[in-house]
């Protein structure tokens, strides 16, 4: 007989005898008891609660090992609850009714019995010499103490001293500790990353209700596994686990199941811990996957390859090399996604960098030195003696399977030694290359330190007693209401051209703390001498308050700060705006500041490279930014400009190169060409004296002209084709989908009422239809949403909508998109829903002209157009008369979903 054919007689023999053992069993199972399955020797039996039973009989030595794990450990602890797992171990052993002594009775019969806990589970386990009458007692004091131990407060305090003394032990040992600021560095929202002894406030402060909630929720005997091995009588035990655990309710709540898992670690993260005593030590962490997984066998080979003592690298790379003093190399077996662990143990006067650098270098090098052969039969052979040594030891193998029971099922203590006799290499070199890598790491350095110096300790405080002292200072005088009505607001509002040509909006008014919020535009140049300043138009304004006026910048700011002032200053295309807010005894002030700024910019170079390196930072982050690249394709596509022309859309290349080429000789230049007051607009809202302000303004930008005539840069209408752009923006997990259509409207047309409400139901509103189908109804996408860019000149505004999305739901959202669009088209708007439209626009509108800083860009726009507050009054009563018939039409002559230019950007590649 060959040796394939004896293997396979030998498995085929086992297996028959497994179930004739099962079946045999079966037929005299208490009632109650259900046989499960068997595998190696090793009988799954099921109470009708639920509990899982596994006998492993082994009459090789006279000891009886009983194991209960019950399925709860650090990672089922909620905020606030952390350490409660453990906390409940304790508890269980102070009592029950019938047995309030639990530790004298174990010292009577000899039972060497302990409880442990960790992320996955909570294990009580006891061995002693085979005596059934011990091992019926033990079991009726394991149900017992499932369902009925006391848990009380007086138990409670006298155990805080034993934990709190459990935890300061732990605190004495730097590694550690330095493992657990590790794990809680590497995981970011799963409970791996907290310490299963918990924080200690939260023990300390445990609430006795929430403990004993936390009991009743988790120790169930549908959420436990019995483990009975060595030496004992199978079909009593059985009936005896019957009789005492039988009667145990099955509890009516499902299992409990934390959802939650870390996202794939995105970049190296490290930790530096400083204690008095012990010596220098390293910790690096990888993400595994959990112990079930196929991949876990191969990790689990690599921690021996690299870890191991002597013939690891590490031991070679480190130790042989005067590097380090010891090291190791590990993994977490666990049933979420877990970590290997890999690290040194220095001697005091080793050098921590050079110990770093070849450990990292050694773990992360595999792809340059894969493992050889000899390297992984070697560690196969280690793993699997040890695995043997467990499994022959009936005191070990209990405890062996119920690492397995925490990681998912006890049947993996056997899958997973057939997993490592048939890892090959490119398994365990596949995984080094995927799980071994920089982002994948989070390195732990623990530096003794004889003096450690510390921020105090933390500390709640009595708001109660802070707030006795407290003696509130006089209320504000009331405000008066304002109508924010279109013909209030223009009744109020003083109108001004200086002699120069500037023109002044004021409207006064009473604001909550005395605010003033002031627009101020200047604007220059035309289409041909603006050309090919775009960006020295953009880096001018960034300099201007960073010194001007015979001010530095910290000048400046100091400056602002004592006029309680904040100023925000952008250009673009022929426009500098300056947006104000102030106080109104600063207002005048606030002023003469602006105009100093402007009119005598320092340019200092230092500050020129800064705006430089910002401008480029922010170009670079806006290359793989979906949202940034889906814009850039829509403004790219058709555009009609050349290079150079400031309605040209510049590629990322194109805005870099153009920032690196700006001098300072050109923003002076662009300053003393362009930079006046002739053909600004200055609008002011809030608590000011309109005499005061107006003047103010006249003395500090009065006669500023500049040389160069200025006339508005047109944007004629053109129709860019109809197309579908997509742009893959590699490992961006959010997707974005940027519609336009070009439509030959103006703020003026005769639709623009109804085409503004129109688009108001269809993506703008908080109840349009976008935003119910794609975000509400299918879930979609988070944002969804549609707007007109309305062009006040010619007839030239663009229509456009958007939404995020993962990349993964891209066709179901244009789907999505393209029905709502379509069916808008074919079905039109109800009655309800223009009704509710108009009342919901005319409320934002009304919300707007409140709104003092929108108000005064408002007016200033006004005065630029020659238009009053009445064309603003003409716009709500033509929304308030709109009709369902009117507002139908104006949506289907002027939205083609024919000449969209769709644009998707997104990590679209297949998985």
């Amino acid at each position: 007989m060959t040796r394939v054919h004896r293997l396979w007689l030998h498995a085929l023999v086992l297996t028959v005898l497994g179930a004739l053992s099962l079946a045999a069993s079966a037929r005299a199972l208490p009632a109650g008891v259900e046989a499960v399955t068997s595998v190696e020797g090793i009988a799954e039996y099921r109470l009708a609660n639920g509990l899982q039973v596994l006998l492993v009989a082994d009459d090789s030595k006279p000891t009886t090992t009983v194991n209960l794990t019950v399925r709860v450990g650090s990672r089922h602890e909620s905020y606030g609850e952390t350490g409660m797992a453990h906390l409940l171990e304790h508890m269980l052993f102070k009592g029950t009714p019938t047995t309030p002594n639990p530790w004298a009775e174990f010292m009577r019969r000899g039972l060497r019995a302990n409880g442990t806990t960790w992320v996955d589970r909570t294990n009580y386990f006891a061995s002693f010499a085979d005596n059934d009458e011990h091992l019926r007692w033990y079991l009726a004091w394991l149900a017992d103490a499932m369902v009925h131990s006391t848990i009380s407060q007086r138990d409670l305090d006298t155990e805080m001293t034993v934990v709190r003394n459990e935890m300061e032990m732990g605190e004495n040992s730097p590694f550690r500790i330095l493992l657990q600021r590790s794990l809680a560095a590497a995981y970011q929202w799963h409970n791996y990353g907290n310490a299963t002894i918990g924080a200690r406030t939260d023990v300390e402060n445990v609430d006795i209700e929430r403990l004993r909630a936390f009991y009743r929720k988790h120790y169930r005997p549908d959420n436990a596994t019995l483990i009975v091995s060595g030496r004992f009588d199978p079909p009593a035990t059985l009936a005896w686990i019957a009789e005492h655990f039988g009667p145990i309710a099955r509890s009516a709540e499902p299992r409990w199941l934390a959802p939650t898992l870390d996202p794939a670690q995105d970049g190296e993260r490290s930790v530096t811990l400083r204690r008095a005593g012990g010596t220098p030590a390293l910790l690096a962490l990888y993400h595994l996957p959990p112990a079930a997984a196929p991949d876990f066998a191969a990790a689990e080979v690599l921690a021996i390859v690299l870890g191991d003592t002597p013939s690891g690298r590490l031991h070679k790379q480190l130790v042989e090399q005067r590097l380090a003093a010891s090291v190791f190399g590990g993994t977490l077996p666990t049933e979420e996604p877990g970590v290997a662990y890999f690290g040194a143990q220095l001697e005091p006067q080793q050098d921590v960098e050079a110990a770093r650098a070849a450990l990292l270098d050694t773990l992360e090098g595999l792809e340059r030195e894969p493992v050889t052969a000899e390297e992984l039969e070697r560690a196969r052979h280690k793993w699997l003696k040890a695995w043997e040594l467990r499994f022959s030891d009936p005191q070990q193998v209990g405890v062996a399977l119920s690492e397995a029971i925490a990681a998912g099922d006890w049947r993996l203590f056997f899958l997973q030694r057939d997993r490592v006799r048939a890892l090959t290499l490119a398994d365990v070199q596949r995984v080094a290359r995927e799980r071994l890598i920089v982002a994948n790491r989070t390195l732990g350095t623990y530096l003794p330190t004889p003096q450690p110096v510390r921020a105090p300790a933390p500390q709640r405080v009595d708001v109660a007693e802070q707030l006795r002292a407290f003696r509130p200072a006089p209320a504000a005088a009331p405000v008066p209401p304002f109508d924010p009505s279109p013909a209030n607001i223009e009744a109020r509002t003083q109108r001004v051209t200086l002699a120069h040509g500037m023109q002044l909006a004021l409207l006064p008014k009473p604001t909550r703390g005395q605010a003033v919020h002031a627009v101020l535009t200047l604007r220059y140049g035309t289409a041909q001498s603006l050309a090919g300043q775009a960006e020295v138009e953009a880096m001018l304004a960034a300099m201007l308050d960073k010194g001007g006026g015979g001010l530095t910048r910290q000048q400046i700011e100091d400056r602002l700060d004592a006029l309680r002032t904040e100023l925000d200053i952008a250009a673009r295309g022929g426009v500098l705006t300056v947006s104000l807010r102030t106080r109104r005894e600063h207002a005048a002030e606030a002023v003469a500041l602006v105009a100093s700024l402007l009119r005598e910019p320092a340019l200092p170079p230092d500050a020129l490279e800064e705006v430089r390196r910002q401008a480029l930072a922010g170009i670079a982050s806006q290359r793989d930014d979906p949202q940034a690249i889906a814009d850039l394709a829509l403004a790219r596509h058709g555009n009609p400009y050349p290079r150079g022309d400031v309605r040209h859309a510049r590629s990322f290349d194109e805005r870099a190169d153009d920032v690196r080429a700006v001098t300072l000789a050109q923003l002076r230049e662009f300053h003393r060409r362009f930079y006046g007051s002739a053909h600004a607009q200055f609008a002011a809202v809030g608590d000011f004296d309109a005499d005061a302000l107006r003047a103010a303004v006249e003395r500090a930008f009065g006669g500023w002209t500049a040389p160069e005539p200025y006339a508005r840069v047109p944007r004629p209408w053109y129709a860019p084709p109809p197309a579908r752009l997509q742009r893959l923006t590699p490992d961006k997990q959010n997707a974005v989908l940027a519609v336009q259509q070009r439509v030959a409207l103006a703020d003026t047309d005769a639709d623009y009422a109804a085409f503004t409400l129109a688009n108001f139901m269809l993506g703008r509103g908080g109840d349009s239809r976008l935003w119910r189908r794609i975000r509400e109804k299918d879930g979609l996408s988070y944002g969804t949403w549609s707007y007109v860019d309305w062009s006040s000149h010619e007839p030239h505004s663009v229509w456009g909508a958007g939404a995020i999305f993962a990349p993964a739901n891209r066709d179901a959202v244009e789907r999505a998109f393209a029905e709502e669009i379509r069916r808008a088209l074919d079905e039109g708007f109800s009655d309800d829903e223009v009704r509710a439209a108009r009342e919901s626009l005319l409320a934002f509108r009304r919300l707007s002209r409140a709104q003092d800083e929108r108000l005064a860009g408002a007016l200033a726009a006004n005065l630029y157009l020659g238009r009053t507050m009445a064309v603003s009054q003409q716009v709500d009563e033509a929304i308030a008369a709109l009709t369902p018939a009117q507002v139908n039409a104006a949506l289907r002559r002027h939205l083609d979903p024919a000449a969209f230019v769709r644009a998707l950007a997104g990590d679209f590649r297949q998985p």
